[in-house]
């Protein structure tokens, strides 16, 4: 690897490491990462939370369950359970490939796994991953949460979680 190359690598890396994890905030035109939730029906609900590349899966996870319990206190319930729940990595690749000749140089993002480029030069790649939670949860009464499983009271996972939520900064 050559010193323009080490010296591409390591910058990006250290663009890389200034990134900040997505702090508990709801997506907007300006956020494309945080908390989004929609009414699907009475008792039904769809959440999500998008993380950036610096938000670990824990996270992101703890985000989801954290904004699922606040969506249920706000619409006068006090138990849910999870319908359906899913966690979705999205992992881009970053390389310093320069690509065929009139292509130009320096990092790209590209969708595939090249460990090298055809004409023989080594190419380093990055993986950069994110991660997106969602669920449909339901609002349960106290009739109803009583004796499932899988039934979550809301004010415990607000005590338990909204502490360590990193909020956005006061503006």
């Amino acid at each position: 690897m050559n010193f323009k190359r080490i010296a591409m690598l390591s910058t990006f890396l250290a663009l890389s490491a200034c990134a900040t994890p997505t702090a508990y905030q709801p997506a907007d035109a300006n956020h494309h990462t945080g908390y989004s939730d929609l009414r699907l029906a009475d008792n039904r609900y769809r959440v999500t939370f998008r993380g950036n590349s610096a938000t670990l899966r824990e996270n992101v996870e703890d985000y989801l369950l954290l904004r699922s319990a606040e969506v249920t206190r706000d619409a006068g319930y006090a138990w849910f359970e999870f319908d359906d729940r899913n966690t979705e990595a999205k992992t881009t690749y970053y390389t310093d490939f320069a690509g065929w000749p009139g292509w130009g140089s320096g990092f790209g993002r590209y969708w595939h796994s090249w460990a090298f480029d055809p004409i023989g030069r080594d190419a380093t790649e990055i993986p950069v991953t994110r991660y997106e939670a969602y669920a449909e949860i339901v609002l349960l009464t106290p009739e109803q949460a009583k004796g499932d499983a899988h039934a979550l009271r809301a004010a415990d996972v607000i005590a338990r979680l909204g502490p360590s939520a990193t909020r956005p900064p006061p503006q």
